[in-house]
């Protein structure tokens, strides 16, 4: 009778809870598989909220992960290119290898903006598959979810009706945040800013902002104290009302040029986990939001 229990013990789904095992890249891919994946699922981030994903080592630990891993879901579009290729190669199963249900990354399903048209390392960290941070844009979370639903159903058909339901739950949920975010955008349009680096493009397109310089005047290069000058006479008296920043990003260009010209710093979360307050996806855009509509009320 203990033998036939303990079997069934081990076979039953809660027992098998760590058989999927998912290894996001960025905390937004990893909320957004513990959002679709539930308890069937055992989600590992290889970074965190306030790291620069361009920016990590392929640690022993991340080998590990990923070898054990069925799927890995990354932004693509080269944002890992200085670490991921390490990771598949140390190990990684084929089932997370490029061509294999295991493997998505997020710019291969979306519209990518920024594809440069020529690749000069004049023009700094540019990115040949285009601009990498599509989860910014909330709309692009809802074709994932779809994505990540239907690989989640080929690996683990077994739960696939779980899998399903949690999509269905998810999309719902996601809807209606997203007809109150759209009306709280409709608020903000046209809002001036400044940003420090060109991260935040597709954020800047869905609420229709305008970005009216970059700190940056080459894309992953520090600004120069002749450009910031040429930033200051340029943004002085435009109206702009935030200069955002991602919490990976230095301070003293922001902050120098806030103290000349009254702008206000505006700290996003930029992902989970990038301020306390955005803790899923959910809060990440209501607490973003937040953010823009004080900098806007400011006097």
């Amino acid at each position: 009778m203990k033998r036939t229990a303990l079997a069934a013990a081990l076979l039953s789904p809660a027992a098998a809870d760590a058989e999927v095992r998912i290894l996001a890249c960025e905390p937004e891919w990893a909320a957004l598989a513990e959002e679709i994946g539930g308890d069937d699922v055992t989600v590992h981030s290889a970074t965190h909220g306030r790291q620069d994903a361009h920016y990590i080592r392929a640690r022993p630990s991340l080998i590990a992960k990923v070898r054990r891993a069925k799927i890995l879901l990354c932004s693509g579009a080269d944002l890992e290119v200085g670490w991921l290729p390490v990771l598949l190669e140390r190990g990684a199963g084929r089932i997370v290898q490029p061509g294999q249900p295991g493997h998505i990354m997020a710019a291969d399903h979306v519209e990518v903006l920024e594809r440069p048209e020529a690749l000069d390392r004049s023009l700094g960290d540019i990115h040949p598959g285009g601009n990498p941070h599509v989860h910014l844009d909330p709309r692009n979370m809802a074709v994932l979810a779809e994505v990540l639903t239907e690989r989640l159903e080929r690996i683990d058909p077994e739960r696939a009706e779980a899998y399903r339901q949690r999509l269905a739950s998810f999309q719902a949920r996601w809807a209606e945040a997203m007809a109150g975010w759209q009306e709280r955008t409709a608020a903000l349009r046209g809002m001036k800013v400044i940003v420090y680096h060109k991260a935040w493009v597709y954020l800047l397109r869905w609420a229709e902002l305008d970005r009216i310089a970059v700190l940056e005047r080459v894309s992953g290069v520090p600004p120069t104290a002749s450009h910031l000058v040429e930033i200051l006479d340029q943004v002085r008296d435009s109206g702009a009302r935030a200069i955002l920043r991602a919490p990976h990003e230095p301070e003293d260009a922001s902050d120098w040029l806030s103290g000349k010209t009254g702008i206000p710093v505006v700290d996003l979360p930029f992902t989970v986990g990038g301020r306390p307050e955005a803790t899923d996806l959910f809060s990440l855009f209501d607490s973003t939001l937040a953010l823009l509509e004080e900098a806007r009320d400011r006097s």
